[in-house]
C-alpha cells in the first residue's frame, strides 16, 4: 500500500513534468513563425537555440551541486519558476522582431528545464525505490502528455494565427497555476547529503564513492546520450523539418510534431508493463530499432505523408531511454541519488550539442541529411542495452524530513 504522502508527491511529480512538456511544445509548435518573424535563417536559429543549449548546460551543472546541498524540493522550485518566465520572454521577443530577447528567454527555459529536471529525476527515482514501482517512465509521459496538449493548442493557435505573445502568456498563466498546486506536496531533503543520504562503503567514513568511475554508469548515460538526442532533435527541429524538408505547410508540420509527442507518450504510460515484462535491456533494444526506422524513413523517403507517419516510430522509439536508463542508474549502486545526477546529466549534453550543430548542418546539407547523425547515434544504442540490466533497489527508509511541509512554510529558493 502507498501512504497518502507519497500519493500525493507522485502526483505533485506527475505535474512537474507536465509542466515543461507544455511550455516547450508551445514555443516549438510556433518556431516557423518566430523564425519568421525574426527573420532568421536556418542557422541563425540555430544560434538562437544555443541560448536553450547554454542554459540547460548551466542548470544541469548546477542541479546535482545544488540538490546534494539543498534537497531536490527547492532547485524543482526555483526552477519551474524560471520555466514559467522564459515563456513570457519568448512571447515578448518574438513580438518585437528581437532575436536577443528570444534567445533571453529560452537560456531561461533551458536553465529552469535542466536543472529542474535533474531534481525531478532524482525525486522520481527515491519515489521508485520507496514504492517498489516502475514510475519514472509514467513520470516522463506526464512531459509528453504536456507537448501533446501544447502542440494541439500550438496547431489550433498556428491555423488562426493567433499573435505568438498572446499565446504565449496564456500558457504562462495556466503554468504558473499549476506550480502553485503542486509544490507543497514536494518533501524536503531528497537528494541531500545532509537530510539522510545513502550510507557510503565500508572503510571510507566520511566519503562517497567516485560514481563517474564505474563503466557500467558511464555506458548507462552512453544509451541516455544517443535517446535524448533522438529525442532533442524532434522538439527542436520537426516542425522545420517537415516544413523545409518535406514542403508540409506550417499547421501540418506541427501536427506532425503533435502525433511525436502522442507517440511518446503512448509509450511512456505502457512503458512500465514491457519493462517489467521483458526487462530493460530488452526494452531498450526495442526502443533503439523503433526510432532508427522511424528516422530513417523520414530521413530517406520522399512522400510527405509516408515520412509524417513515420515520425510516430521515431517517437516510440525515443520514449523509454531516458526514463529507462536513469532508473537503471539509480539501482546500479550506492548513492543513487549522485547516480542519476552524473546520468541525466550526460544526456542532456545533447542539448548542448545538438540545436546549434543540426542547425549548422541542415544549413549547409538540409535538415533531413544532418538527421543522419542522430540515426548512427541511436543505433549505437542497440548495442549498449546489456548495461541497463541493473538490480532493482531496496526501498529506501522513510525519514522525517520527507513529508510535506504546511502550506505556509516558506524555504530559500537557490539557483536551480
Amino acid at each position: 500500500m502507498i501512504d497518502i504522502a507519497v500519493r500525493r508527491r507522485r502526483r505533485a511529480l506527475f505535474v512537474f513534468f507536465l509542466i515543461p512538456g507544455l511550455s516547450m511544445s508551445s514555443w516549438v509548435t510556433r518556431t516557423p513563425d518566430v523564425r519568421d518573424q525574426l527573420g532568421a535563417s536556418t542557422s541563425a536559429m540555430g544560434l538562437i537555440l544555443f541560448g536553450l543549449s547554454v542554459g540547460s548546460m548551466l542548470g544541469i551543472l548546477s542541479s546535482g551541486p545544488l540538490v546534494a546541498r539543498f534537497g531536490a524540493r527547492p532547485v524543482i522550485g526555483v526552477g519551474t519558476a524560471l520555466i514559467v518566465l522564459s515563456v513570457l520572454v519568448i512571447g515578448a521577443g518574438t513580438d518585437v522582431s528581437s532575436a536577443p530577447v528570444v534567445t533571453v528567454g529560452l537560456f531561461l527555459f533551458g536553465a529552469g528545464m535542466g536543472g529542474g529536471e535533474v531534481a525531478l529525476n532524482v525525486d522520481g527515482a527515491e519515489v521508485e525505490r520507496i514504492t517498489r514501482l516502475t514510475v519514472l517512465p509514467a513520470m516522463h509521459g506526464y512531459f509528453s502528455l504536456g507537448t501533446v496538449i501544447g502542440a494541439c493548442a500550438g496547431i489550433v493557435c498556428t491555423a488562426a494565427t493567433v499573435p505568438v505573445v498572446w499565446h504565449l502568456g496564456v500558457v504562462a498563466l495556466v503554468t504558473a497555476a499549476l506550480f502553485a498546486y503542486a509544490y507543497r506536496a514536494i518533501p524536503t531533503g531528497t537528494g541531500s547529503a545532509r537530510h539522510g543520504a545513502e550510507p557510503v562503503e565500508a572503510g571510507q567514513p566520511g566519503k562517497r564513492p567516485a560514481v563517474w568511475k564505474d563503466r557500467r554508469l558511464v555506458l548507462i548515460g552512453g544509451i541516455v546520450l544517443t535517446m535524448a538526442l533522438a529525442e532533442g532533435a524532434a522538439n527542436d527541429w520537426l516542425p522545420l523539418l517537415m516544413v523545409d524538408g518535406h514542403d508540409m505547410d506550417p499547421a501540418l508540420g506541427s501536427a506532425v510534431y503533435a502525433g511525436f509527442a502522442a507517440a511518446m507518450a503512448i509509450g511512456r504510460f505502457s512503458g512500465g508493463y514491457f519493462i517489467d515484462r521483458f526487462g530493460r535491456a530488452s526494452v531498450v533494444r526495442a526502443s533503439a530499432l523503433s526510432a532508427a526506422l522511424g528516422l530513417a524513413v523520414v530521413i530517406f523517403a520522399e512522400a510527405p505523408l509516408l515520412a509524417g507517419a513515420a515520425v510516430f516510430l521515431w517517437g516510440l522509439g525515443a520514449a523509454l531511454g531516458f526514463p529507462l536508463a536513469l532508473s537503471a542508474a539509480g539501482d546500479s549502486g550506492p548513492d543513487s541519488a549522485s547516480r542519476v545526477s552524473l546520468v541525466a546529466t550526460i544526456g542532456y549534453i545533447a542539448f548542448l550539442v545538438g540545436p546549434p550543430g543540426l542547425g549548422f548542418l541542415g544549413e549547409h546539407y538540409g535538415l533531413r541529411a544532418a538527421m543522419t547523425v542522430v540515426l548512427v547515434l541511436v543505433a549505437v544504442a542497440i548495442f549498449l542495452a546489456p548495461a541497463v540490466n541493473t538490480p532493482r533497489a531496496t526501498p529506501a527508509p522513510a525519514l522525517p524530513e520527507q513529508r510535506p511541509e504546511p502550506a505556509d512554510e516558506s524555504r530559500p529558493h537557490p539557483h536551480r
